[in-house]
């Protein structure tokens, strides 16, 4: 098997922690080089922007953008104009529309361009989704509470205009939802909590539904303190599905289900490879659409400063 020779965009903490192990689990699949500003890994060709690297470093076959995505739209079209594959982080990016031109890109290029939904590779995401095929559901629930200190630390784009705020963590609980319900769903209302010297939210309460009628709830709040919660409650009429650790365990009437350690990044470089293998892209943006419709409807309401 060819390997794919991938450059990692963006060199902080999602992509030390998480992209790098991946890469190196998933035959077919090497690391060539790294481009970031601030940071390097040693052994491996360093460069500090996209552009250095795609005019200087050496033959590789795709990028894996992990930079924020306010700058990530401009990335992604260098790197397909060059003829590279590209992986996108979640969010995609910081709006919806940008998206349709890389689409047409990749299209044109036969290049991949692969929209990730990390949360969607968890191990009970795909068992959840199967229960939920057989059942009726009658209500749902989303409890996405975490401590931004911990989990974002020192990272000011989150904040900025396209950074999400606490739709950044939010919008892997949509993932996970538009994944395992059986008709899609949509925002119908939603409150908004802005720290007074923000331009994101910190906390976030929405009211979504489908075709039908199901009531979906989901409360998003960074402010979290002691556990952390990424639960999804699924009331039906054989019962109560609890998906938690953000799609790592299933569980129905206490009983679980199904339980397996986090291997999420590797299956997305496993489908990275599977798709630039074709050259075919996965774009699917109807989490980045309920984000979206949730600033468009969301009442907005100014609480205390934030201060990492």
């Amino acid at each position: 098997m060819t390997e794919l020779r991938i450059a990692i965009v963006g060199f902080g903490k999602i992509a030390r922690d998480q992209h790098v192990g991946a890469i190196a689990a998933v035959p077919g699949a090497a690391l060539a080089a790294i481009a970031s500003r601030n940071a390097s890994l040693p052994g491996l060709p360093h460069f500090a922007t996209i552009e250095e690297l795609l005019e200087k470093g050496p033959p590789i076959d795709a990028v894996s953008l992990c930079t924020p995505p306010q700058v990530r739209r401009a990335q992604a079209a260098a790197a397909l104009a060059a003829g590279k594959h590209v992986m996108l982080e979640k969010p995609p990016g910081i709006g919806v529309a940008e998206l349709d031109p890389l689409v047409a890109m990749a299209a044109e290029a036969k290049r991949t361009l692969f929209a990730t939904w990390h949360s969607r590779h968890a191990p009970a995401v795909e068992p959840a989704r199967q229960w939920l095929a057989e059942r009726r559901i009658k209500s749902v629930h989303v409890s996405w509470k975490e401590d931004v200190r911990v989990w974002h630390p020192g990272q000011g784009w989150i904040w900025e205009p396209g950074g999400l705020g606490v739709f950044d963590p939010g919008i892997n609980a949509l993932s996970i939802l538009t994944k395992i319900l059986p008709k899609p769903v949509f925002v119908t209302a939603a409150e908004l909590a802005f720290p007074a010297n923000c331009q994101a939210p910190i906390a976030a309460n929405l009211t979504l539904t489908d075709i039908d009628g199901l009531a979906v709830t989901a409360e998003f709040d960074f402010r979290q303190t002691g556990p952390q919660s990424w639960d999804i409650l699924v009331d039906t009429d054989q019962g109560r599905m609890t998906l938690s650790s953000g799609g790592a365990r299933l569980e129905v009437d206490g009983k679980v289900l199904a339980e397996a350690p986090d291997e999420e990044y590797r299956g997305l470089y496993r489908r990275f490879v599977e798709l630039a293998a074709t050259g075919a892209s996965d774009v699917d943006l109807t989490p980045l659409r309920l984000v979206a419709d949730a600033f468009l409807l969301g009442r907005r309401t100014v609480v205390e400063p934030f201060v990492d």
